[in-house]
């Protein structure tokens, strides 16, 4: 574990420098039976090292039926740093606000969290952080200005019926209704908010993290990063 006791280290440094009064947890690894990565609790996050064993583990392809394989194959140990880092900003730093609820409130959410990453972590690939496939992440860039002109065309950006936008913003191995032969990239809607923060702060380097994460007016966010689907 000493790479990634290092990883680690360097990267809590960068979570007290933005984030001063956050106590950082205990780390704990442990074998999880092939069930959690980065449990948290109250004073610690849990490592479940059976969960970073490697996309060639022998262990996975027998669990495909709880665990797909599209998900496991990011089960590898340069994923522990990234997915300890994430799973801080999603249950401590930065939850879901409550007040979450269409389409682009939770692609600016979710692209804080990317954001927020990019700020954390050193040499972490866009692959990495946002768990796609190098060839996912081509496909993402390509069809870009596309797809957020097909948000546009479907009024999706404030449709508020979760179990309709969904597909855009949880694991899967493509965009069902987008692309051919199933090779669409996945998580869409977290990929553009991603790409609409990170406008937003290179047009406003003014802004701190804490000052982004604070905001809750997406729309503001939106208008503010002149994001036109590139």
């Amino acid at each position: 574990m000493d790479r990634y006791e290092k990883e680690l280290a360097t990267a809590m440094k960068y979570v007290k420098h933005y984030f001063p009064n956050y106590t950082i947890p205990r780390f704990i690894t442990y074998v999880s039976g092939f069930a959690y990565q980065t449990p948290i609790g109250e004073d610690y996050i849990g490592i479940g090292l059976d969960m970073f064993l490697g996309a060639d583990s022998e262990f996975y392809p027998a669990l495909v039926q709880s665990i797909p394989l599209y998900i496991s194959r990011r089960f590898t140990p340069e994923n522990i740093t990234p997915r300890v880092v994430e799973a801080l900003l999603r249950e401590d730093l930065y939850p879901l606000p409550d007040l979450t609820q269409n389409t682009l409130q939770h692609m600016v959410y979710n692209g804080k969290i990317l954001y927020a990453m990019d700020m954390l972590l050193e040499d972490v690939s866009y692959e990495i952080k946002i768990g796609y496939t190098p060839e996912q992440l081509a496909w993402a860039k390509r069809y870009e200005a596309d797809v957020w002109t097909w948000f546009l065309q479907e009024n999706l950006l404030y449709h508020t019926d979760y179990l309709r936008i969904q597909k855009y913003f949880t694991e899967a191995p493509f965009t069902p209704e987008l692309g051919e032969n199933n090779e669409s990239a996945p998580k869409l809607g977290i990929y553009i908010g991603w790409k609409i923060v990170r406008k937003y702060m290179d047009k406003h380097p003014e802004i701190t993290l804490k000052e982004l994460l604070a905001d809750t007016d997406a729309q503001s966010i939106l208008e503010k990063s002149k994001y036109k689907g590139k």
